[in-house]
Order: C-alpha cells, then sequence, then structure tokens
C-alpha cells in the first residue's frame, strides 16, 4: 500500500524521484504549479515539452494523459506532466481527474520512481472544489495498483491541507509535516 504523506510548501522544492505538473495541454507553461515548475526547473524541461509536442503530441496533451521529462533543475529525477479538467457543474469530470493521478503513477512505476510529489490537480484555475479533488486524489493513490512507495501531497496553503487531511482521515500509515 502506498504511503500517503502531506506537505504544506513548495512542490518545486520537493527532493523526490518524480514531481506531478499540473500542465495545461501545451506543456509549454502556463501559471500556477505549472508555471513555477518551469520557472524553477529551468530551460531543459521547456525543451523536453517542446520536443514531446514535435514527436508525440502535437496537438497537446490529452486531459487526465501524463508523460515524463527531465526534472531539470528541480531536487526531483523527473517531471510528470497531467492535465486535468476544468470543473463542470453539468457534467461530471471525475473520472478524468482521477486518470491524472493513475495516469502519473503509472508513468512512475515505468520510470522505477519511488516517492512522488503531487499538486491538488484541477483545484486552482480550473475550479475543481478542494474538498472534492482531495477525495478523490486521496481515493484514486490508495485504489491504485502501483510500486510507487511514497506519495506526497504538497499543498501551497492552509485550506487546501486541511481538506487533504480531512480526505485521508486517520489512517495509520500516513503522515503530515
Amino acid at each position: 500500500m502506498v504511503r500517503i504523506v502531506l506537505v504544506r510548501g513548495d512542490i518545486t522544492a520537493e527532493a523526490a524521484d518524480a514531481v506531478v505538473n499540473a500542465a495545461n495541454s501545451s506543456l509549454l507553461g502556463g501559471g500556477g504549479v505549472d508555471g513555477a515548475i518551469h520557472r524553477k526547473g529551468g530551460p531543459e524541461i521547456l525543451a523536453a515539452c517542446r520536443e514531446l509536442r514535435r514527436s508525440h503530441y502535437g496537438k497537446g496533451l490529452p486531459t487526465g494523459r501524463a508523460v515524463a521529462t527531465t526534472a531539470g533543475r528541480l531536487p526531483a529525477r523527473h517531471v510528470i506532466h497531467t492535465v486535468g479538467p476544468v470543473w463542470s457543474e453539468g457534467e461530471d469530470r471525475s473520472e478524468l481527474l482521477a486518470s491524472c493521478y493513475r495516469e502519473s503513477l503509472r508513468v512512475a512505476d515505468e520510470l522505477g520512481d519511488r516517492t512522488v510529489a503531487f499538486p491538488a490537480i484541477s483545484t486552482g484555475v480550473y475550479g475543481w472544489p478542494i474538498d472534492d479533488g482531495a477525495r478523490i486524489a486521496v481515493e484514486t493513490v490508495r485504489a491504485a495498483d502501483t510500486a510507487v512507495e511514497e506519495v506526497r501531497f504538497v499543498l501551497f496553503d492552509a485550506t487546501a491541507y486541511a481538506a487533504f487531511e480531512a480526505a485521508v482521515g486517520d489512517a495509520g500509515e500516513d503522515e503530515s509535516r
């Protein structure tokens, strides 16, 4: 079973095998987590993303899918880019959000990564309600068939941290820092 750790902080500072980027489909950087990862990781990440666009993802990375690049100057081995869904009140896109976590773990497994740091995918500018986003993230990671040993949810603010803390509950194998 995957050990879940909650961290209040900056995902770009996490020393993990992989950090997950809540990317937009262009893979060419953006705001929020995406912009921070590209800024701190340096031009190597953007160059790798441009190569992905030229070779496999000419129309961009589809929502719910994941792909890896170098981590550039980040204290991680890889960046796993995934495109979360935009929240919709009229359409249930929960399966697409869950797919972001499952696909990221699948890519981590392919790379041999054992520690993965996730942001709260789609809960920023994409508008996903944080409590529901936390529930989907935690349930999906707990149910995943993966060799990843530790998943860190790296949460930028107290509201997100509290939502993930509630979603995790008081399971003995999980911890906070």
